[in-house]
């Protein structure tokens, strides 16, 4: 049964038949991620798993390191899920859009008169959500502004004064940045930080209660830390540190658990509302997962065929075996998340491993799906 806007309005626990999996092709899923462990692949991770409003229970595989301790992974750890966060602060931007605070077609310089320059003026709000800005992925002075351990205001005063690398709307390339500036749009018009913005308008109407933009101190003992190379451990600035931890950076700074993200994908299948707390309405949240760059007369025919975004999320390219309408998104650290409307699927699969092969897993699961 493909998930509609109708679908159920909260999530039950059940067991793979009740949730219209093959129990079989299920358990090839479970092999290939403990396999992962015991090769050295993958230290640790959690999986969470739903259809149709079905969940099945979360598994946990390998270990996970905080403050220098190893203990074995628990279902509920707590990770750092990188640019899994960009979704969610292209949410917090449409609350806005939906409230008649601001539109899609406004000029970002309209909310942040400083961002000025060349060919700026030409970036609307939708060209930072669809990661066809021409804003650079990371900052030139990047790792300047880590090593110093900078905080947010001044990565956005480097924004406002970098080049672009192509004209807006001619090109999709995926731009950190232009999260950024989503989110500062979001402090400027509420009023409120985005870390606030979205405890209260996210997080608490869906229940993740495991989750926060930036590490919240009720979480610290459940989280665990991105397995880095000893080079990596050795700068000021890398995941691990209070610093990162801290930032709660737009693009990448929120910490959850799998079962906290099956309930974000849980709302957005369902139209937007998950046992009865709404984050966005059904016509916001339709065009939140609706390609928005197909309709963009400056892109190329392969970026609109080959590079679809909606509103935050990835469109079509989620697994070997998900339709079109497919919608997700990856963190560097070793995390990928998504949904598919046509089959109902939902599902979160974290590691501790940057790199880690997770459309192999995803693409396990998607097998396990009985039509």
């Amino acid at each position: 049964m493909a998930a509609t806007e109708d679908a159920p309005s909260g999530l039950r626990h059940g067991t793979p038949t009740d949730a219209g999996f093959d129990s079989r092709r299920l358990a090839n899923v479970w092999d290939l991620l403990d396999t992962w462990q015991r090769d050295g692949l993958v230290p640790g991770a959690t999986i969470a798993i739903a259809r149709n409003g079905v969940q099945l229970e979360s598994r946990a595989f390998g270990s996970g390191l905080n403050s220098g301790n190893r203990s074995p992974m628990v279902p509920d750890q707590v990770f750092l899920v990188a640019s899994v966060t960009k979704p969610v602060t292209a949410i917090a931007v449409m609350q806005l859009v939906e409230r008649g605070l601001i539109c899609l077609s406004d000029p970002v310089a309209q909310h942040v008169p400083e961002f000025v320059g060349p060919g700026k003026e030409r970036i609307r709000i939708e060209h930072l959500l669809t990661h066809t800005s021409g804003l650079p992925d990371m900052l030139p002075a990047n790792e300047a502004l880590r090593s110093r351990q900078a905080q947010l205001p001044e990565f956005v005063r480097e924004v406002c004064s970098c080049d672009l690398l192509f004209p807006a709307g001619t090109r999709v390339s995926y731009q950190s940045m232009g999260t950024l500036l989503a989110g500062e749009v979001v402090e400027r018009i509420t009023g409120r930080p985005l870390r606030q913005v979205m405890e209260e308008e996210i997080f608490l109407p869906l229940q993740m209660g495991s989750t926060a933009l930036g590490m919240r101190q009720d979480l610290a003992s459940r989280a665990t830390d991105v397995n880095l190379p000893d080079e990596q451990m050795a700068s000021r600035y890398h995941w691990n540190t209070e610093y990162w931890q801290g930032l709660g950076a737009p693009w990448g700074g929120m910490f959850s658990t799998v079962d906290d993200i099956v309930r974000l994908l849980a709302a957005t299948l369902s139209g937007g509302a998950l046992a009865g707390g709404r984050i966005l309405g059904a016509a916001t949240n339709r065009a939140s997962i609706s390609d928005r760059t197909e309709g963009m007369p400056g892109l190329s025919e392969q970026d609109r065929r080959k590079r679809r975004w909606g509103l935050g999320w990835r469109l079509g390219a989620w697994g070997e075996l998900d339709s079109p309408r497919s919608f997700s998104h990856g963190g560097a650290t070793g995390t990928l998340v998504g949904a598919d409307p046509h089959t109902g699927l939902m599902c979160a699969v974290f590691t501790t491993q940057p790199g880690a092969p997770l459309q192999k897993a995803v693409t396990a699961v998607q097998a396990a799906v009985l039509e």
